[in-house]
């Protein structure tokens, strides 16, 4: 159909240094929300938007990833003997939820080259970008509400929030001109700028759709803070050329990269959990008293 998002990219390279030391030996795309690890509820989002196709970029002590995704023969194996039906098929279904592609990139030199190496995996296709960062708590996926507004504004889309000016140091922050709800046409981007010197408090947070002229953009883009090749440098070099939007999602964000944002998130989704939620809040409510 046309203008359907079918392939995505999600980069997992980073070090997590803002969890340490958990993540001094595995990857912090690895650390359980309740009983999940968080890189499966951004995949899970992917398909659930109609993605058919995800690109890992991965880096060095990420092989846990590629493991988790992968078929466990031996424990499919014990768990069929024993007659573990429930938690056989809960295995099965994390290997063959999508098909699932990887690449390494070799040295971190930042989010707009971790998405360069996905340039052969796209082909001349729009694609989506989830950090992994970035857990969105919705009734409608976080992405598939950005494929909708795609389907009518074709370019580039920004997930974005809005977010306290003293936070803006923290963020790729927009200005725009509002043009419907929830949506505003970009007219410029400005990478983690001091409160008084941002354009507005509506923050990019960690989902894109991208058009394939962003690798053309990213092979122009100088390395920005950091010494590091900023998307956002990349997709304000678009703008000369190219439509961008932003897209103030509906849902809860959770930066499960650092500490704050992990625990807030485990608390969320424990909340929701059938098997679990009623037990836990019982126990919240007892040592809040």
């Amino acid at each position: 159909m046309k203008n359907d998002i079918k392939k995505a990219v999600i980069p997992v390279a980073g070090f997590g240094t803002r969890l340490l030391p958990a993540t001094k030996a595995q990857p912090k795309e690895m650390l359980p929300i309740v009983d999940k690890p968080a890189v499966q509820y951004v995949v899970e989002e992917a398909v659930q938007s109609g993605v058919e196709n995800i690109l890992l970029v991965t880096g060095r002590n990420k092989r846990a990833i590629e493991d988790y995704f992968d078929y466990a023969v031996e424990l499919e194996r014990e768990l069929e003997e024993k007659g573990k039906t429930e938690l056989l098929n809960v295995v099965r279904n994390v290997s063959e939820m999508v098909s699932i592609y990887y690449v390494r990139q070799k040295i971190a030199k930042g989010l707009g080259d971790a998405i360069y190496h996905a340039k052969g995996f796209v082909n001349g296709e729009p694609f989506g970008v989830l950090l992994a960062d970035d857990i969105i708590d919705s009734e409608v996926p976080c992405l598939k509400q950005m494929t909708d507004v795609y389907k009518e504004h074709p370019g580039v889309i920004l997930a974005v929030m809005k977010v306290p000016m003293r936070d803006t140091k923290l963020y790729g922050i927009i200005e725009g001109k509002r043009i419907g709800d929830r949506l505003y046409e970009v007219k410029d981007l400005v990478e983690k700028p001091e409160p008084m010197k941002a354009p507005s408090n509506i923050a990019i947070v960690g989902r894109y759709i991208l058009t394939p002229s962003i690798f053309e953009s990213l092979e122009k883009t100088l390395p920005g803070k950091n010494g590091e090749v900023q998307i956002t440098d990349a997709i304000r070099n678009l703008l000369i050329k190219e439509k961008v939007y932003a897209y103030e999602f509906e849902g809860t964000r959770f930066d499960v990269g650092e500490k704050l944002g992990y625990l807030k998130a485990n608390v969320a989704f424990a909340l929701k959990n059938k098997e679990l939620g009623e037990k836990f809040k019982k126990y919240l409510k007892e040592i809040l008293q």
